[in-house]
């Protein structure tokens, strides 16, 4: 008997509310709608930033160690409903069952975050009398909130990145309005049912779902929101960037992560490390492994045993227990990333395994034989695919890494010192993994990119500092 289709709402001002329009939220391995979701209108957007607009002064002044606990109440009931949110992004999102529930293990621990930090906004005093003109006065500067934030998610961790602008903005006072991407609304409509049994108060925290074009460009231009946090594609994250006006504004954008194998190179841990980081997630990940540099003088085993493990991965269903690669995030998405490997194919690379489809499922797939200004190289792919390009010197390999527009994060496989420092130096992003790929991240250390892969960081601490201002205090007695 086939399921019933869920109805959600949206979460407005402390209640739940419906609109005239809905979408429908398609199972990303059958195809089926499974739930529908509101289209929030123009009033109900509007509604939203108001109710955000006229909380912000009772939460902003809302003591700190009761934001933590209420926090810490929110991490712990996502905890409670760790298998039912997991099994929504499976379906959701198509993200296979283990990353599933390893990104609601990473919420958890980012809302426990949160609540830590929420008791350490502070500020610093100042030595006035270092300057003739201040002497016989006190000085210090604090951290205040800023007011409204706009939070704009994509689809890859409906969960955990959202958690990294929810958390924070609550944590030091701001209120938000947040907007899902509208392929994986309801882990976030799900988050909202757990903000609200947490004790968030009405109009703190509000979810809103529709296009880009509309709700996204209302929560962008509109002068009541004091800070825009924006997770997604260059190209969308520049428009907003000119639409926004005067806002504080972060951007976590794209990338296309190189990592470099050196001969010393532990390859019993590399190449399983490197299969995990090019197809977690189908490689929908910003700091998913595609560029794969390897000295040439362990390329040939490298690659040999990158294929064999490649080869074991289990493909299909997400909500299966054993699946590791699971669908794409849509049809055109899967089709575009086979045209790149046929187009790679084409101008004469090889691949080594994978390079089918099968609707919105691509196979891991191996590239060899591939030249820099490819697709598959010199663009972000977003799929399930890894190009493997040979290197003669460590100084090469560190070049074509660095040539890239993009600067989110690097890996580097090596135990000589001296070469990992050389890597830190020259290459150009905003994390450098020595002895791991890029894909490394925890949910606390500062995390962002540098070119065209960002503008400001995230990770809990870091995130409230992006989401407070600086407010500077003077005493003459």
């Amino acid at each position: 008997m086939k399921a019933p289709v869920r109805n959600f709402k949206l979460y407005v001002a402390g209640k739940w509310v419906s609109e005239k329009e809905s979408m429908p939220v398609v199972d990303k391995f059958t195809g089926g709608t499974f739930a529908n979701v509101p289209v929030a209108s123009r009033e109900t957007t509007e509604r939203a930033i108001f109710a955000a607009h006229e909380a912000f002064p009772v939460w902003s002044r809302t003591p700190a160690h009761k934001r933590s606990r209420i926090l810490s109440n929110v991490s712990r009931l996502l905890d409670a409903r760790q298998d039912e949110v997991a099994a929504i992004i499976c379906r959701e999102a198509g993200k296979a069952w283990k990353y599933s529930v390893g990104e609601v293990a990473r919420s958890v621990e980012t809302y426990r975050f949160s609540a830590e930090e929420a008791k350490r906004i502070h500020g610093e005093t100042v030595p006035m009398d270092g300057s003739f003109a201040g002497e016989g006065r006190v000085g210090y500067w604090l951290r205040v909130p800023l007011g409204v934030v706009s939070a704009i998610t994509p689809f890859n961790f409906p969960l955990n990145l959202v958690a990294h602008k929810v958390g924070p903005a609550l944590a030091v006072g701001n209120t938000i309005v947040l907007k899902p991407a509208s392929t994986t609304p309801l882990s976030a409509i799900l988050l909202a049912e757990i903000l609200e049994e947490a004790g968030v108060p009405a109009g703190v925290f509000n979810v809103v779902v529709g296009p880009g074009g509309t709700v996204g460009e209302w929560l962008t231009v509109d002068p009541r929101i004091s800070k825009i946090s924006f997770t997604g594609s260059p190209p969308v994250g520049e428009r907003i960037i000119r639409k926004a006006g005067l806002k504080k504004v972060t951007m976590e954008l794209g990338n296309n992560s190189g990592t470099i194998i050196e001969p010393d190179a532990d390859l019993s841990a590399a190449v399983p490390r490197c299969v995990m980081s090019a197809f977690a997630n189908s490689g929908q990940v910003c700091i998913s492994l595609q560029r794969l540099y390897v000295h040439k003088a362990v390329a040939k085993e490298f690659t040999k045993r990158f294929v064999e493990e490649t080869k074991k991965l289990k493909v299909g269903n997400p909500l299966d227990k054993d699946c590791d690669v699971g669908p794409m995030i849509d049809l055109k998405e899967a089709e575009r990333a086979e045209a790149w490997v046929k187009e790679a194919v084409k101008g004469g690379a090889k691949v080594l395994a994978g390079g089918k489809r099968d609707g919105r499922v691509m196979q891991p797939t191996v590239l060899v034989n591939v030249r820099p200004e490819m697709k598959v190289m010199c663009q972000e792919a977003f799929a399930p695919l890894v190009s493997i390009y040979e290197y003669d010197t460590f100084e090469d390999a560190v070049r074509m890494v660095d040539d890239s527009p993009y600067g989110l994060q690097a890996g580097v496989y090596t135990n000589d010192l001296k070469k990992a420092m050389y890597a830190v130096d020259r290459i150009n992003v905003g994390g450098v993994m020595i002895n791991d790929t890029s894909i490394f991240r925890v949910d606390h250390m500062p995390y962002g990119g540098n070119k065209m892969s960002g503008l400001g960081r995230e990770g809990v601490r870091f995130t409230c500092e992006e989401m407070t201002a600086i407010k500077m205090v003077m005493i003459k007695p």
